[in-house]
């Protein structure tokens, strides 16, 4: 089946994550999705070398790999390991056939409350990693986080500090990840998606939407398309006005969703994507 609606749909591997990897490509070969987002845990499980095949011969393309990052650590010992799991993400991506490595940068260390610092770190690991992900056909793609994560997990709040990080390097070397859920409320985040696209800089296109009220456990609190505030359609309008004509990846961490039938998950998602974002 090819769904043309379908076309450039992705799932990513964490919207059905209770689907093993031969799981999912199989419900992707069913369903006509072209396309899937890997992450490293269950693809360096299954092995990489394995993972690459499996998906090749299914006639998958591989959208991004997610993820590389944390690079904000100030002990000396915990930063080389840092960059040491980047290379080997690189290098993992690579032999998945990706050009997309996906970085959340990291939080603040123990104690910090040193903003400004914790990013200029981050843009001494990618002026390392940079040339190293160019040499192998792998680009960077910050992902900027909601607020909320700003703390623990990622000191890049929004798109413009994502592309003031970005644009120090070359378009090929570092770009940026458009995601809804971490942007949709940002009202001069259009202005800096046509500012991405603008210098090639869009990376990759992410969809998931925002639902209240939100879980306990809010990192798992991505919503269905379709369920929540965020005006998918528009956003896809924005990308495509700066020049963005790559995969769609949708991408849900939700607890309710992983409850239930991976295979009628993504069936579902492939239907509120041609719904919602499509038509």
């Amino acid at each position: 089946m090819n769904d043309p609606d379908l076309a450039r749909f992705s799932v990513n591997q964490m919207t059905v994550k209770q689907l093993s990897l031969p799981e999912l490509v199989d419900a992707c070969a069913r369903l006509g999705v072209g396309a899937v987002g890997l992450w490293r845990e269950p693809v360096r499980a299954y092995g990489v070398e394995a993972a690459a095949r499996l998906v090749r011969d299914a006639g998958l393309t591989v959208s991004t790999l997610c993820r590389g990052g944390f690079l904000t650590a100030t002990d000396p010992v915990e930063r080389a390991g840092a960059l040491a799991d980047n290379h080997a993400a690189i290098d993992e991506a690579a032999a998945l056939g990706t050009g997309t490595l996906v970085l959340v940068c990291g939080g603040l260390p123990a104690g910090s409350r040193d903003l400004r610092g914790a990013r200029e770190r981050v843009a001494g690991a990618l002026d390392r990693l940079g040339p190293y992900a160019a040499e192998r056909g792998v680009r960077l793609a910050v992902e900027p986080l909601h607020p909320m994560f700003a703390a623990d997990r990622c000191v890049v709040s929004t798109l413009g500090q994502a592309l003031d990080l970005a644009e120090r390097f070359p378009a090929g070397q570092v770009g940026v990840a458009v995601d809804t859920y971490h942007l949709w409320w940002d009202d001069r985040a259009p202005g800096q998606i046509a500012r991405a696209g603008a210098a090639g800089r869009i990376h990759t296109f992410q969809l998931a939407d925002w639902t209240t009220p939100l879980p306990a456990g809010v990192l798992n609190g991505r919503g269905q398309l379709g369920d929540g505030a965020i005006d998918l359609r528009e956003w896809k309008g924005y990308v495509e006005a700066a020049g963005y004509t790559g995969f769609i990846e949708v991408e849900l961490f939700n607890e309710e969703l992983w409850a239930r039938d991976g295979r009628e998950v993504l069936a579902e998602t492939a239907q509120r994507f041609v719904q919602h974002v499509v038509r």
